[in-house]
């Protein structure tokens, strides 16, 4: 099995390897970057340590140190000034969405902030999904209801039945036909379910509720009520997360 470039970094000396493995490090040079700025080891409006210092916490030359910070800059999180360092941008200046970002984001979410936050812009954007959904009522709605099906077969099984129910919202949103909105909710709660903390612990009182739930979606969207749709949809997404949500720090 191949090894993880980031259990290695700090074992390597400044210049050893090959170009090809400045560039496998080269990306886990980026995630361990972000992950040391998520978590303030360097806070906004402080500065990086320098290219020279990098290259030897990291093993890898400056031209990989360089091309590090030029991605870090371009995720936002930091801007490189030529002869003042690279300084920490504020927060509020992060690609929140990027991937690297993101996902470190929730890796280290003790507060469970980011995932409320989370919750909040998918379930705003599912509602309205679900209620252009609704306009093709039961026309649109048969990989839905199929999707739903499945996880009605799969109960028992936690892993089957997580998927089949990312299935059926993906269902509701490709029934919208809004790309640009089934994109941003895959990625943010593809994010999201990397972590424990976003799936809680589940009981078959909880898996009962859940099919209720998606019935109830179900019904509303091939009835072509939009206003029903949009309040199942969101009312699902919003409880289910406050039944589930663990207390912060445990």
């Amino acid at each position: 099995m191949e090894s993880d470039p980031t259990a290695t970094l700090a074992n390597r000396t400044p210049g050893s390897g090959t170009a090809a493995a400045g560039r496998r490090l080269g990306p886990a040079v980026v995630r361990q970057l972000v992950d040391d700025i998520v978590t303030a080891v360097y806070p906004p409006g402080t500065t990086l340590p320098t290219e020279a210092e990098l290259c030897d916490r990291f093993g890898v030359s400056r031209t990989v140190v360089r091309e590090s910070l030029k991605i870090l800059q371009d995720k936002g999180l930091v801007q490189i000034a030529q002869g003042k360092g690279t300084r920490i941008n504020p927060s509020k200046e992060w690609d929140l969405i990027d991937d690297v970002v993101l996902t470190s984001l929730v890796k280290h979410d003790s507060s469970l902030a980011i995932l409320d936050e989370l919750v909040r812009v998918r379930a705003a954007l599912e509602r309205e999904m679900s209620g252009t959904a609704a306009l093709s009522g039961k026309a649109g709605a048969g990989p839905i209801r199929e999707a739903l099906e499945e996880m009605r077969r799969v109960a028992a099984s936690p892993a089957e039945f997580s998927a089949a129910d990312v299935r059926f919202h993906e269902a509701v949103m490709q029934a919208s036909g809004n790309r640009l909105g089934l994109a941003i909710v895959s990625s943010i709660h593809g994010k999201a379910r990397t972590t424990g903390r976003y799936h809680g612990e589940v009981s078959q009182k909880d898996i009962d509720r859940t099919l209720d739930d998606h019935q109830a979606i179900l019904e509303a969207i091939e009835s072509g009520d939009t206003d029903a749709a949009q309040r199942a949809m969101y009312a699902h997404i919003v409880e289910s997360w406050r039944r589930r949500r663990p207390t912060p720090g445990r």
